[in-house]
């Protein structure tokens, strides 16, 4: 039986060789390759074609994210599967929006993630069941609007409002938070909701029509 071909993309040396350590000891993988970047991840994938990328979300020279898009439009066979240490929702809705078959959390044992690995090449999701359960919770709220066209801000309440205009500045949780006066898990209610009205699934088309729009 043929190995599962890995290509490991991750800009920390020592977690990469961690990775490849433990995927080159299981006997149906191997390691074909390895990339610093998200631009030599692209260039390492087109070279190797390999049947599984595990790919991290944060680089430089070409997020994973950008990496996993360009993939996938030129390899749609390959599976792709990111790692992050951020357990963050927009990061994961915009991974699967990329054709990323999974969202693992670095911080997670390796037996747990071997077995997911097997799955994604199997077509199963990879995904944590604490991030499977808010991405059902996503899809509740989504289908409970109604088919009415985008949402406008003119359905938001006036803090929520707030909160969107700071997004629409480019400032993070941690910003609106002090500048608010309110816990980070707050914000990120109120951004779930803003998402949810406004009929979009992520902070950046959020903050776009907040620009087009202007204030409410």
């Amino acid at each position: 039986m043929s190995k599962i071909r890995v290509l490991l993309a991750d800009d920390h040396t020592l977690f990469r060789e961690g990775i490849a350590g433990i995927v080159s000891a299981q006997p149906d993988m191997e390691v074909v390759g390895e990339a610093a970047d998200g631009l030599e991840a692209l260039v390492k994938a087109r070279e190797l074609v390999p049947d599984l990328i595990l790919m991290d979300i944060g680089m430089p020279t070409g997020d994973g994210l950008e990496a996993t898009r360009l993939i996938k439009r030129e390899h749609p066979e390959i599976t792709i599967v990111m790692l992050t240490v951020r357990d963050d929702e927009e990061k994961l809705f915009e991974a699967v929006k990329a054709g990323a078959q999974g969202y693992l959390l670095k911080n997670m044992a390796s037996r747990p993630m071997l077995e997911m690995l097997r799955g994604a090449i199997r077509g199963e999701a990879a995904i944590s069941p604490m991030l499977a359960g808010r991405m059902l919770e996503e899809f509740r709220r989504m289908s409970r609007i109604a088919p009415s066209g985008e949402g406008t801000q003119g359905d938001l309440t006036r803090r929520e409002q707030e909160v969107l205009d700071l997004v629409a500045t480019g400032a993070s949780d941690k910003e609106i938070a002090a500048q608010l006066i309110i816990s980070i898990h707050t914000v990120k209610s109120h951004v779930r909701n803003i998402l949810s009205k406004l009929q979009v699934s992520s902070r950046l088309e959020a903050a776009r029509i907040a620009r087009h729009k202007g204030p409410a």
